[in-house]
């Protein structure tokens, strides 16, 4: 199935970058006119998987970090965050709660969080090539329903 609709934004590794992304995020799943509840787990998804590109992936760096945006018409948004950073040597480990390579500031819940606010999640990484993170949430409504009972 083709998207309906794209966008892809590239901005810097910084801190700050993180609730830019969030809105960009929520704003264009806003033309399906979703719920708060969908709205706010789509910005938690996203806060993790952009937090995680900055964190880990250009540890004493900055780097860049893209995010994907890509609607489908049966309502479903897939949402891609990709970096050129150090990358994961073990995804399954680091998909394991709790399982964290940061300091004790750091939870090792973010692959866990992003896992249960949305339908699926999947992840591509190369030791000293990157990771892309590709998560996807079917809205309650379809492209071109919004605003219809």
């Amino acid at each position: 199935m083709r998207p309906v609709n794209t966008a892809s934004i590239e901005f810097l590794s910084r801190s700050s970058n993180e609730g830019f992304a969030r809105t960009a995020a929520a704003c264009f799943a806003a033309q399906l006119d979703p719920t708060l509840d969908e709205i706010n787990d789509i910005k938690t998804a996203v806060s993790e998987a952009v937090t995680n590109a900055i964190v880990h992936a250009y540890p004493e760096k900055l780097g860049k970090v893209r995010l994907r945006l890509r609607l489908f018409e049966d309502g479903r948004l897939e949402i891609a965050v990709q970096d050129w950073g150090v990358g994961i040597a073990d995804v399954e480990q680091a998909r394991t709660p709790l399982f964290t390579t940061g300091n004790e500031e750091r939870s090792g819940m973010g692959f866990t969080i992003m896992e249960s606010f949305m339908d699926t999640l999947k992840v591509r990484s190369k030791p000293g090539k990157g990771t892309t993170v590709v998560m996807s949430r079917r809205l309650a409504r379809r492209v071109g329903t919004a605003g219809r009972p």
